[in-house]
């Protein structure tokens, strides 16, 4: 700690590094509804939050876990279901009457190709007006699955073991991790249907 009379503490959210106040000031003075993108090592989680003074209000969301009543059996922390659990924020946020918000990603790093990008495009695919950059969504392969089929493949010829060990829970679930760009397809489709 700093000894100085004119040390000032920092707010305890900044000291615990969960807020960055700058950051969260520059979205608020924006006046639109703020589409928080976050990522967990097993899960994704979307939603659309206004300010009030009182304190924050969650008016959409949108959990990865839903993916799962739906029927999706693959990883619920991947590309795939990131952009899937976006898609399912948007159909939901523009049935409420939400067209437009700005993406916030919290502390998590802008970089390209990641999955708070993916969640990003899934909420802009399903309609909702969230200004960005093309450059930093990522690739239509990755959102659909591609690199995890091409990887699977490449690894049942090589070693069985490993292709068994490595994608146990897809094969528990009944889903062959070369069948993940399709079964996204029907994923989609069946979130299409519903809103």
């Amino acid at each position: 700690m700093a000894h100085k009379p004119t040390y000032r503490v920092k707010f305890r959210r900044r000291r615990e590094a969960k807020t960055d106040y700058r950051k969260r000031l520059r979205l608020l003075l924006s006046r639109k509804p703020r589409l928080v993108a976050r990522k967990t090592l097993n899960h994704i989680i979307a939603q659309i939050i206004e300010y009030d003074e009182k304190g924050d209000r969650t008016v959409v969301s949108a959990h990865s876990r839903e993916l799962v009543k739906l029927g999706y059996k693959g990883h619920c922390g991947n590309l795939p279901a990131a952009y899937l659990t976006g898609y399912l924020l948007g159909k939901k946020a523009l049935q409420k009457g939400y067209k437009e918000a700005v993406l916030d990603i919290g502390l998590h790093r802008a970089t390209k190709g990641a999955a708070v990008f993916a969640i990003l495009k899934g909420a802009v695919d399903a309609g909702l007006d969230v200004p960005h950059g093309e450059s930093i969504l990522p690739e239509e392969e990755r959102i659909r699955g591609e690199h995890i089929k091409a990887y699977a493949e490449m690894l049942k010829e090589e070693d069985e073991e490993k292709y068994k060990r490595q994608f146990s829970k897809y094969l528990e679930k009944g889903l062959n991790p070369e069948d993940l760009p399709e079964h996204f397809d029907e994923i989609k489709n069946k979130i299409d249907e519903l809103y």
